[in-house]
């Protein structure tokens, strides 16, 4: 488990195409405290540390995570938002997170909006019924608040986030741009709301 406050920004060193794609990526964390087999988000995907050196960790990219995530992410020289998993007793300051990309958002616009950014993006039909105002939501691993949420002309579903100078300045979300496709992590709350429903309905 995770709570999307990004503790660290990683850059892909090198990716490999092995059986599944190998990435080096360096960080950093002191890794002398993380173990081979430990679990970091990387942009909001949960991956397996499968080495590591001073400076950097690898982990692989399977092909099924590659199908589901946002281009370009896993190419060198990208930047990745890294966040350790949540020990028993931390302090809670996002929201739970799984690490488990549930679909991907595009980035419509960004706008200053004082001193923060308000991010305009397009949810994924599929997803558009999990994303309420003032509720939760995951964006390459960061937790936000959604603003607004509203449905467009064309029956799509936009919403809207505010990015802070703090979050920028310490997530991948300083250089945002239309065009962007977004890890998506819906709240685990509405998730297993869905499946009750849908269970209860059956």
């Amino acid at each position: 488990m995770f709570t999307g406050i990004i503790t660290d920004i990683g850059t892909v060193a090198s990716a490999e195409q092995r059986g599944d794609l190998r990435l080096h990526v360096t960080t950093a964390y002191d890794l002398a405290t993380v173990d081979l087999g430990a679990s970091i988000a990387c942009s909001g995907v949960c991956l397996t540390v499968v080495d590591k050196g001073k400076d950097w960790f690898a982990v692989d990219v399977s092909a099924e995570t590659l199908s589901r995530t946002a281009p370009g992410l896993w190419r060198e020289g990208a930047q990745l938002n890294l966040e350790r998993p949540l020990k028993v007793g931390d302090e809670l300051g996002g929201h739970i997170v799984t690490g488990h990309v549930d679909g991907l958002a595009e980035v419509l616009g960004v706008c200053p909006e004082g001193d923060s950014a308000k991010i305009g993006l397009k949810a994924p039909d599929s997803l558009a019924p999990y994303i309420a105002e003032k509720g939760s939501i995951t964006l390459d691993g960061v937790s936000l608040t959604v603003n607004q949420v509203r449905t467009a002309e064309d029956g799509s579903t936009h919403f809207a986030v505010n990015v802070i100078p703090h979050t920028a300045a310490h997530s991948t979300f300083g250089d945002l741009a239309a065009g962007r496709q977004l890890n998506v992590e819906i709240d685990i709350l509405a998730r297993y709301l869905d499946r009750m429903l849908a269970a209860r309905n059956a």
